[in-house]
């Protein structure tokens, strides 16, 4: 259980990191919105920085999609043979376009 609530833990910081990914050029024209690419890059450094193996995807260009995989030890289980338990989690960000500047929620 522990595990799993890690991987979506790091599957949804990545995803953040990721939708925090401005295009710089973009803003400095007053036009606010992530920069898809850098999106995902912001994500594959965070995963990369904890460890962490993970698909990142941009989903019909507005959302950031972060799947993880880890591996952890077992405590109990592995009084029956189960060492290890691999599980996966995953987390999903909004990126922010300059059509949703100021839009009612």
């Amino acid at each position: 259980m522990a595990a799993t609530q890690r991987a979506d833990a790091i599957a949804d910081e990545a995803a953040r990191a990721g939708g925090q990914a401005l295009d710089v050029s973009a803003a400095l024209a007053g036009d606010v919105r992530v920069d898809p690419a850098a999106a995902v890059a912001a994500a594959r450094d965070y995963l990369d920085r904890n460890g962490v193996h993970g698909a990142v995807t941009v989903v019909d260009g507005d959302s950031l999609t972060v799947t993880t995989t880890i591996t952890e030890p077992t405590s109990f289980l592995g009084l029956i043979g189960i060492q290890t338990m691999t599980v996966e989690g995953s987390g999903t960000a909004d990126l922010i376009s300059d059509q949703d500047v100021g839009a009612e929620p």
